[in-house]
């Protein structure tokens, strides 16, 4: 399936810096998944999308340029990569699952100030989709163009913040933004909604189409500009979800050699946050896995790991889930440089990574989560 990367950074970064040169970049996993564990179908090359903010005097909204050229043929992804920074950046390369080739299909989305991404598929779409589209609002239904199932996630995204009460619309939020919190919250509700129609599909229907299922592998990435909320996230309390790392530091040096790349910690500031499908570098204590079901959220350089309770949560720190699932949809990486998990619902950064990892093992109803 399809592979994604965001950087959030203090310094606006050269995307060829992120997207091109390194080792394991976004654009060598479009066409080189050797991480990847699944085979069948090991390229990322049904299109491409790169979404980027640029100085305020340009507007809140960001700049985003697709093509369902692969991006390793793509000549223009490297002109522009090459000349064009900025200090928040989404990055998608796809492998699609559901919707056509398209321009329309390609990652990230976005709506005014608002950008989106997606990495998995929404389990019997075909049978929830109705559903789906007619829950939301109709300026939400109006303003899907494509036919993934992503799209219509983000318009479900879209349409949680409007009834929590913040209007994607209204002009004070494209320009502050909507803060952390309203955003992980609606991101949560969204999961909600999407495994209420997942659950609301007919018995029958499952009877008639043995070879489906209702699992739904939910890593989402949102950002306004401001903050950023990702997720990893799979509907079934045995299962793995796709796989999801972060890595953070002061700054994102080039080695002697060609493609070396290493994220250096001068200090316990976190100058650099990067959250990727699969580590970027082979650095094996550069990337910290994302725990399953939980959200990573990056405010004011600080990382912050939160679990998702639902259901299929499980508060032991020692439970073992099973990949086979994620497997099985190629979304799961032999990543050898990721050798760290964080299993707490909170990591900050501002402090030193090694000392928060020591107390991963306590569980999660003894620490503090903020809301």
């Amino acid at each position: 399936m399809c592979r994604f990367l965001v950087y959030k950074g203090k310094d606006e970064i050269l995307l060829s810096k992120l997207i091109l040169e390194p080792q394991h970049s976004i654009l060598t996993q479009s066409y080189d998944s050797r991480l990847r564990l699944d085979h069948r179908r090991p390229h990322n090359g049904d299109g491409f999308g790169i979404g980027y903010y640029t100085p305020p005097a340009l507007g809140p909204e960001p700049c985003i340029f697709t093509s369902t050229t692969p991006a390793w043929n793509c000549i223009n992804l490297s002109r522009l990569a090459s000349k064009t920074a900025s200090s928040l950046i989404f990055a998608h390369v796809r492998a699609t699952t559901e919707g056509s080739l398209s321009d329309s299909n390609c990652h990230p989305f976005a709506h005014g100030s608002l950008m989106f991404m997606h990495n998995g598929n929404i389990a019997c779409w075909k049978d929830v989709k109705r559903s789906l589209a007619l829950s939301i609002g109709q300026k939400w239904f109006m303003g899907v163009q494509g036919n993934t199932d992503s799209e219509w996630a983000f318009a479900l995204f879209l349409d949680c913040l409007e009834r929590a009460g913040y209007d994607p619309d209204n002009e004070g939020y494209s320009t502050n933004g909507f803060g952390h919190a309203v955003l992980r919250k609606a991101m949560l509700v969204t999961i909600k909604r999407i495994n209420e129609f997942v659950d609301a599909v007919p018995s029958e229907f499952w009877q008639a189409n043995e070879g489906l299922d209702k699992r739904s592998l939910l890593n989402l990435a949102v950002t306004d500009g401001h903050s950023v909320v990702c997720t990893k996230y799979v509907n079934s309390a045995t299962e793995e979800a796709a796989s999801l790392y972060f890595s953070s530091g002061t700054s994102w040096k080039q080695g002697a050699e060609k493609g070396q790349y290493k994220m250096e910690r001068r200090d316990k500031g976190a100058d650099i946050v990067l959250v990727a499908s699969e580590p970027l570098t082979f650095e094996r204590d550069n990337w910290v896995t994302v725990p399953t079901n939980s959200t990573i959220t990056i405010h004011k350089q600080t990382v912050m790991i939160h679990p998702i309770i639902d259901e299929y949560y499980n508060h032991s720190p020692s439970y073992s889930r099973s990949s086979g699932f994620a497997v099985s949809k190629g979304m799961v990486s032999d990543a050898p440089g990721a050798t760290q998990t964080a299993t707490i619902p909170e990591v900050e950064d501002g402090k030193e990574l090694k000392e928060r990892l020591e107390g991963m093992q306590k569980g999660v109803e003894d620490l503090d989560v903020r809301r």
